[in-house]
């Protein structure tokens, strides 16, 4: 009904009056049409064929990303639970996205999953697993620090996931892992079998 309401104008030229190049802009710029074909069929008919967006993770509160981490709807009426929920500022929006499909696809090997990406107003950036963990990774040395937590960290958790609240990768030299219950120390180093703690003085951002 919304592609033929969309489309009516110019159908109604008839079959050599219609301008197929204005009907595919205005099919594509329809929220949940991703792609549009339209051919013209000898001798009568105009041909259509459409491609629905796939909404690949939430937005903010009730936006949608299609699978290349484009925002193709700023307020869904229906949010699926089962998505990631990624949010930051609009323009990011595909950067975002990137950052988590990154992250992601190097976390499900190792039995662990990614369910929230926030980028914040200041560049900062934080990660939620999917088993409750937060990973802090600041603004400075974003590409560092995440290949430390998926070279390192990451392997620490999957063993140990229900003691840990959250990880604060914000550090020059190493990591803190804070423990459920309120602990917070400096983490082990496994590359050294347990003997070398990774300094944690001060956190940078």
């Amino acid at each position: 009904m919304q592609i033929e309401e969309a489309i009516s104008g110019e159908i109604e030229k008839g079959f050599l009056g219609a301008d197929l190049g204005r009907i595919r802009a205005q099919l594509v710029a329809l929220p949940w049409i991703d792609q549009a074909r339209v051919a013209r069929r000898w001798p009568s008919r105009v041909s259509i064929t459409v491609t629905e967006q796939v909404p690949a993770a939430i937005w903010g509160d009730r936006g949608l990303l299609n699978t290349r981490g484009e925002l193709f709807v700023t307020s869904a009426r229906h949010v699926p639970a089962e998505l990631p929920r990624l949010s930051g500022p609009d323009e990011r929006s595909a950067d975002v996205a990137r950052r988590y499909l990154e992250v992601r696809d190097q976390l499900i090997p190792i039995g662990l999953d990614l369910r929230r990406v926030h980028l914040d107003t200041r560049g900062s950036w934080q990660m939620t697993l999917s088993n409750g963990i937060e990973v802090r990774l600041g603004r400075r040395d974003v590409a560092e620090r995440t290949e430390l937590f998926l070279s390192v960290v990451a392997n620490i958790i999957t063993g140990r996931a229900g003691e840990i609240d959250y990880v604060d990768m914000r550090y020059g030299n190493g990591f803190t892992i804070g423990w459920k219950g309120g602990a917070k120390t400096p983490a082990t180093d496994p590359a050294e079998d347990g003997q070398k703690m990774l300094a944690s003085r001060g956190t940078g951002d």
